[in-house]
């Protein structure tokens, strides 16, 4: 029988406020961070909105050596990661250290510190032949993103698996998933998991506004983010993280954990079909939330609140929609459906382990967060999106969801461990 698997630690570092506390207050109150960026000058790109960090790791414990060899998305990782085994209560020191691992996602890993050692060493793109030796001793740990789970290893005193899942935009839900497996097959007894992504830099921002896929809203940051609405344009970039501690259901029970919810299903497909392309029928999607919902043996009635992708471009929401009704069936219309991108931006491979976090919150406080921005609904999108207003509702089982370039969908089900089974 397998080993089933909880969370009992979280931590958030996230546009609008570092910390689970802040960040559910921010969503839960519909409120957004998205605005006009300020980590550089954005006046050259047709997008010039973005939900960015309020970050100064100093403030956050971490040294100046540790800053100097780290990358932003590393920091933000470390952050959270601190927070969400101190919200576990778990005693490390009394772990095997090699019962416990390590599994973070990234999307674009350390993006900003490689645009800025390129910066140097190219003289800004001056030279074609680059002078190495201007280059930062850390470049390398820049270069591969295995490093970020070389660092949070090294936080927690983790000498068991460690890896890092980059699948796009689904690696936060990816992660997360593949954690919560070497728990239930018995290759660790602790996993600290999550996501991190720092991508708001010139070379990103360039990238999505090729294929214009992000917002140009940039009359309104604040309200930029549009998930569902008739208006929406494009998602607006972000960045942040979100730390787990994962734990078996009846180690945590013992300690007298706090249990936010159970990992009880998860599945993820690949639609070989298009690198960025999504079908509007959302088969893939739906194959994938119905494989987490029979792992969890639940219906989709038994569902109480969806956590969208939502990102807010046209053919997403439309495909997503499509998802739900072809693998909830008549459930995907009695079920309210919200997307936090709409305050917090889609910032890559760590908005999946976010979402997870909002998700664990959502259940924790019987409260459903809202779609803020969404004042015109989209004909064609006609399922509950609650719109604008977090709304009180029971929540014990919720389906969180992810869509990735390159094809990638995954599904996550959260619920209460004592549950009855369908």
């Amino acid at each position: 029988m397998k080993r089933r698997v909880v969370i009992t630690g979280i931590g958030v570092v996230a546009p609008g406020g570092i910390g689970s506390k802040n960040f559910w207050d921010l969503i839960s109150n519909g409120r957004t961070a998205t605005r006009v960026l300020s980590l550089f000058d954005p006046a050259p790109y047709r997008s010039r909105v973005a939900a960015e960090v309020d970050f100064e790791p100093s403030e956050h414990g971490l040294s100046a050596q540790r800053i100097r060899r780290t990358d932003r998305a590393a920091q933000f990782a470390l952050v959270s990661t601190r927070e969400a085994v101190d919200d576990s209560g778990l005693d490390l020191d009394s772990v095997d250290r090699h019962r416990i691992g390590v599994s973070i996602g990234s999307a674009v890993g350390a993006t900003i510190s490689l645009e800025n050692e390129y910066r140097v060493v190219s003289d800004d793109g001056r030279l074609h032949l680059v002078d190495h030796g201007y280059t930062s001793p850390h470049l390398y740990r820049h270069f591969v993103p295995s490093s970020f789970a070389t660092e949070v290893a090294w936080e927690v005193g983790a000498e068991g698996p460690a890896t890092v899942v980059s699948t796009g935009c689904t690696s936060g839900i990816d992660a997360v998933g593949y954690a919560a497996e070497l728990i239930r097959e018995g290759s660790a007894d602790i996993m600290i998991t999550g996501a991190t992504d720092a991508p708001i830099s010139p070379i990103t921002v360039a990238c999505f506004d090729a294929i214009k896929a992000t917002t140009v809203h940039n009359d309104d940051p604040e309200h930029a983010s549009r998930p569902f609405d008739g208006t929406r344009n494009g998602f607006a970039l972000g960045e942040g993280s979100a730390g787990f501690v994962l734990e078996e259901l009846e180690s945590a029970r013992r300690r007298g954990a706090h249990i936010y919810a159970e990992i009880a299903g998860y599945a993820t497909r690949c639609n070989g079909y298009h690198m960025t392309g999504l079908r509007s029928d959302g088969v893939e999607m739906a194959d994938a939330i119905t494989a987490a919902l029979d792992e969890a043996r639940l219906n989709p009635s038994d569902l109480d609140y969806v956590n969208a992708h939502g990102s807010g471009t046209k053919q997403n929401d439309r495909h997503e929609t499509a998802a739900f009704k072809r693998s909830l069936g008549p459930a995907a219309y009695e079920t309210p459906i919200s997307s936090i991108k709409s305050m917090v931006g889609h910032s890559l491979g760590a908005i999946g382990s976010i979402e997870i976090a909002a998700s664990a919150l959502a259940m924790d406080n019987h409260v459903v967060p809202p779609t803020a921005n969404l004042h015109r609904p989209d004909p064609e999108l006609d399922l509950d999106y609650v719109p604008v207003t977090a709304r009180d509702w029971r929540t014990d089982a919720v389906l969180t969801t992810g869509s990735g370039f390159g094809g990638f969908q995954s599904a996550m089900v959260l619920a209460r461990p004592d549950r009855e089974a369908a």
